[in-house]
């Protein structure tokens, strides 16, 4: 039996479903939130997972994040599912409360691992890559469309200072999905923003979801161009390319038909025809998106380096505009994304 306190911060979608399954296997956890409602409603009615088979409520101990100065005791790992925007005040947040010798582990998309790191420290940083499916559309309630079955983990170690901890969160993630150590964390990392770099963008500013969106004619072009930027960036920063969801050691001489290998995974094993990506979910809500943290990472990168990744840039730029207001999510950006093959 896992005797460690665990808390989670940042309680949506992925997170809250996480945390049902461990609450489920007798695990000790508490849930942190900053989302008034959603707080209200699982203290009342307890937090509801939707499952395509299966739909489970679970009692919860949930607190709001303005009631984190009343927590006394502290954790021995802390999951951050909170938006990668919002890493650094998260950790300041949850620091005062991790234990000596725990552990934080982001469970986020974007490159999170150095923000973890630079404040609560490399001896209490694990990295983590996740594929799963879900949404939240409703407060207190939970559309996850791959069950514990369907979802996968890979931990690995910040440096040589939680090398060899990595199993410490494996046991506990196990109970949520599969789970393996990763050697190489942050090429691991690398990968699935390669990923989500060539989904997100293109089928958000569609306002569709993927299945739909990549049928539409010159779509997987332009997503497998976005991903080739991404993969290529990943090598020149430094990263290798590395097998992830739970795949063996795939050889690929060619980095960008890997683009194409974990674009095709994702579209076989974690996309249902109405599975929405996260940035079109936070557009729905009315929320800003990760949009510079995932596309925006590879055109700063890139410029860092004194190239770029033209595709990437102008899919920000559209990005930006719709969150200004300036242009609609629509699928009659098609034209508008086709046009950017000629970039």
């Amino acid at each position: 039996m896992i005797d460690k306190r665990i808390a989670i911060v940042g309680t949506g979608a992925n997170g809250a479903a996480f945390g049902a399954d461990m609450v489920n296997a007798g695990l000790d956890v508490t849930f942190i939130e900053q989302w008034p409602d959603h707080v209200a409603a699982m203290r009342t009615d307890g937090l509801r997972v939707e499952m395509p088979e299966t739909t489970v409520t679970t009692a919860v101990d949930v607190f709001h994040t303005c009631e984190v100065a009343t927590l006394h005791d502290p954790f021995d790992v802390v999951f951050l599912g909170v938006k990668a925007y919002d890493t650094r005040w998260a950790c300041e947040l949850i620091k005062p409360l991790v234990s000596g010798d725990g552990l934080v582990v982001g469970l986020q998309n974007g490159m999170t691992i150095d923000d973890v790191a630079s404040i609560v420290g490399p001896d209490r940083t694990l990295g983590a890559v996740i594929e799963v499916a879900a949404g939240m559309y409703e407060p207190g309630v939970v559309i996850r469309q791959t069950g514990p079955e369907g979802t996968w983990f890979g931990v690995g170690a910040y440096d040589e200072a939680t090398r060899g901890r990595e199993e410490e969160v494996v046991e506990i993630l196990r109970h949520a999905g599969a789970a393996e150590i990763k050697d190489d964390i942050r090429s691991a990392k690398w990968m699935k923003l390669v990923v989500n770099a060539a989904e997100f963008l293109p089928s958000s500013i569609l306002n569709l979801p993927l299945a739909e969106a990549v049928k539409l004619p010159g779509m997987k072009d332009v997503m497998m161009a976005s991903g080739r930027e991404a993969v290529r960036t990943a090598i020149e920063t430094g990263n290798e390319i590395v097998p992830i969801f739970g795949h063996e050691r795939i050889e690929v001489n060619d980095p960008d038909h890997y683009a194409t290998v974990l674009l095709d995974a994702v579209l076989t094993r974690w996309t249902l025809p109405d599975t929405k990506v996260t940035v079109l979910q936070d557009w729905i809500k009315d929320r800003r998106a990760e949009v510079d943290d995932i596309n925006g990472l590879v055109v700063r990168e890139q410029a860092r380096l004194g190239g770029s990744a033209p595709i990437n840039e102008q899919l920000v730029a559209i990005a930006h505009r719709i969150e200004r207001g300036e242009l609609a999510a629509n699928p009659s950006n098609a034209d508008l994304l086709r046009s950017l093959l000629g970039t």
